[in-house]
C-alpha cells in the first residue's frame, strides 16, 4: 500500500513538473516572438521604406492634412482590437510599444509647421508625463538610449479615436504619374476637460517609414464578409484604404480650411473642390491617344443616338397625345352642335306655341268688344 502511494506521488510530481516546463517553454516562445518583432534589421527596414523622390524629379506637389475618424467605416481597422490579444494589437499599441522601447523617434506637434529633424525630436519621458501615461525604466536603459516599460492597462488606446495624417500628392516627371503617399501620422487623444467637454489632444508625429517594418507584421480585418486577413496595416496606408476628411492644405498663412471658410456649406464645397482637383490633376496634362479619341467619339455618338431615340419617343408620344386630344375635341364639337341644334329646335317649338296662344287670346278679345258696342 505504501509502495502504491509512493508511485502515485512520484507520478503527480512528474506531471506537475512537465506542465510547468511546458508553460515556461510557451512563455519563452512568446517572449522570443515579441523580441523578434521588436528587432528589425537594416535590410528589413530598407525593404519596407518608401524612398522619397528628389525635388529635381518633381514637377508639382500638394501637401494635404487629413483627419481619420476611427469610428467610421473601414477606419475601425486602426482601432481594434481595443486591447492586445491573440489576434494582435491596434496601431496605437504598436506605436507606443516601439516608442517606449526606443525603436522609433517621435516629433513635436507644431500645428502645421512640423519639422522632422533632430532639433524637434520629442523626449519620450516628457511626452509620457504630459499625457499622464505611467511608465518605468526598462533594463538596459541609459541616459543616451532610454527605454521604458508601459503596461497595457496604462496605454490610453481607447481614447485615441482619430489620427491626423500628412498626405503628399506628387507628380513625378520620371514616371509621368500622379501619386499620393502618407508621410507622417499623429495619434489624437479625445479627453474630457474640467468642464466635461471632450477636447482633441494631438500627441506627436511619427514618420510612416519608421514604423512600416513593425505595422507590416500586423494583419487587419477590412471586410466583415471575408474573414481572411489579406492586408496588413502597411497596406492600409499604402493602398489608401482609409477614409479621411481634408481639414487643411499647406499654405503661407498656415490657416485651416475652417478658418478660411467658417460657413459649413462653403467649408464642404472647399473640401470637395480640393479632392476633385487632386483626383483629376493628371488627367488634363496629356493629349489623348488615338484609341482614347476613338473611344470618346464612339461614346459621344452612342449618347447622341440614345438622345435622338429618346426625342423620337417623346415626339411620338406627343403626337399620339395630340391625336387623342383632336378626336376628343371633334367628339366634343359634334356633341356641342347636337346640343345646340336641340336647344334651337326646342326654342322654335316654344316660340310657335307662344304665338298660337297669342293669336287665340287676341281673337276672343275682339269678339267681346264688338258685343259691348252692340
Amino acid at each position: 500500500m505504501k509502495f502504491l502511494k509512493v508511485i502515485i506521488a512520484v507520478a503527480a510530481i512528474a506531471c506537475t513538473a512537465s506542465v510547468a516546463q511546458a508553460q515556461v517553454v510557451k512563455k519563452a516562445a512568446v517572449t522570443a516572438a515579441k523580441k523578434a518583432q521588436s528587432q528589425v534589421s537594416t535590410r528589413q527596414q530598407s525593404f519596407y521604406e518608401v524612398p522619397e523622390p528628389s525635388d529635381a524629379d518633381l514637377q508639382w506637389m500638394k501637401i494635404v492634412y487629413r483627419e481619420i475618424d476611427l469610428t467610421k467605416g473601414k477606419n475601425a481597422a486602426l482601432y481594434y482590437p481595443e486591447e492586445p490579444n491573440e489576434d494582435g494589437e491596434s496601431l496605437f499599441y504598436i506605436i507606443m510599444r516601439h516608442v517606449a522601447n526606443g525603436d522609433i523617434s517621435v516629433y513635436e506637434w507644431l500645428d502645421g509647421r512640423e519639422m522632422f529633424t533632430d532639433t524637434y525630436k520629442y523626449k519620450i519621458s516628457n511626452m509620457l508625463d504630459r499625457f499622464h501615461i505611467l511608465y518605468a525604466h526598462a533594463k538596459g536603459s541609459t541616459e543616451k538610449a532610454p527605454k521604458y516599460v508601459i503596461e497595457n492597462a496604462d496605454i490610453p488606446g481607447s481614447e485615441v479615436l482619430s489620427y491626423y495624417i500628412i498626405e503628399k500628392w506628387e507628380f513625378d516627371t520620371r514616371s509621368n504619374k500622379m501619386r499620393s503617399r502618407v508621410d507622417a501620422i499623429c495619434p489624437v487623444l479625445h479627453r474630457e476637460d474640467e468642464f466635461g467637454v471632450v477636447q482633441k489632444w494631438p500627441m506627436f508625429w511619427v514618420k510612416l517609414n519608421d514604423i512600416r517594418p513593425y505595422i507590416a507584421q500586423q494583419f487587419v480585418f477590412t471586410d466583415n464578409d471575408n474573414n481572411l486577413l489579406r492586408y496588413n496595416l502597411d497596406d492600409f496606408f499604402k493602398l489608401n484604404m482609409y477614409k479621411g476628411d481634408i481639414y487643411k492644405v499647406k499654405n503661407l498663412r498656415n490657416q485651416t480650411l475652417r478658418m478660411q471658410f467658417p460657413d459649413d456649406k462653403a467649408y464642404k464645397h472647399a473640401q470637395d473642390s480640393i479632392e476633385r482637383r487632386l483626383r483629376q490633376f493628371d488627367k488634363g496634362l496629356w493629349v489623348p491617344s488615338r484609341e482614347e479619341l476613338q473611344a470618346q467619339k464612339e461614346a459621344r455618338e452612342k449618347a447622341e443616338r440614345e438622345a435622338e431615340g429618346a426625342d423620337d419617343e417623346e415626339t411620338t408620344a406627343a403626337e399620339e397625345q395630340k391625336s387623342v386630344k383632336k378626336s376628343t375635341t371633334k367628339r366634343g364639337a359634334k356633341s356641342t352642335k347636337k346640343a345646340t341644334a336641340t336647344v334651337k329646335k326646342e326654342k322654335k317649338q316654344k316660340v310657335a306655341k307662344v304665338k298660337t296662344r297669342t293669336v287665340k287670346s287676341s281673337g276672343g278679345a275682339v269678339r267681346s268688344v264688338r258685343n259691348r258696342k252692340r
